[in-house]
């Protein structure tokens, strides 16, 4: 709660939140995405995405669309 006391820390827990539910949507996306359009297991490439998020979504769109 000390940070949210001053300006800046509510700021930061603001661009927090955001880079936060960025990364949940991509991950959500490439679940959805791969069931529609790969044939590996969606799970697996969300948890790529998950563990790695740059680099698992580039890997997904260059090994796991058809």
């Amino acid at each position: 709660m000390l940070l949210l006391q001053s300006s800046g820390g509510g700021i930061a827990f603001l661009i927090w939140l955001l880079f936060t539910a960025v990364f949940l949507y991509a991950v959500y996306w490439t679940y959805k995405d791969a069931q529609r359009n790969s044939d590996q297991p969606a799970f697996l490439w969300a948890l790529v995405v998950f563990l790695a998020p740059m680099l698992g979504l580039v890997l997904y769109f260059l090994l796991g669309r058809d």
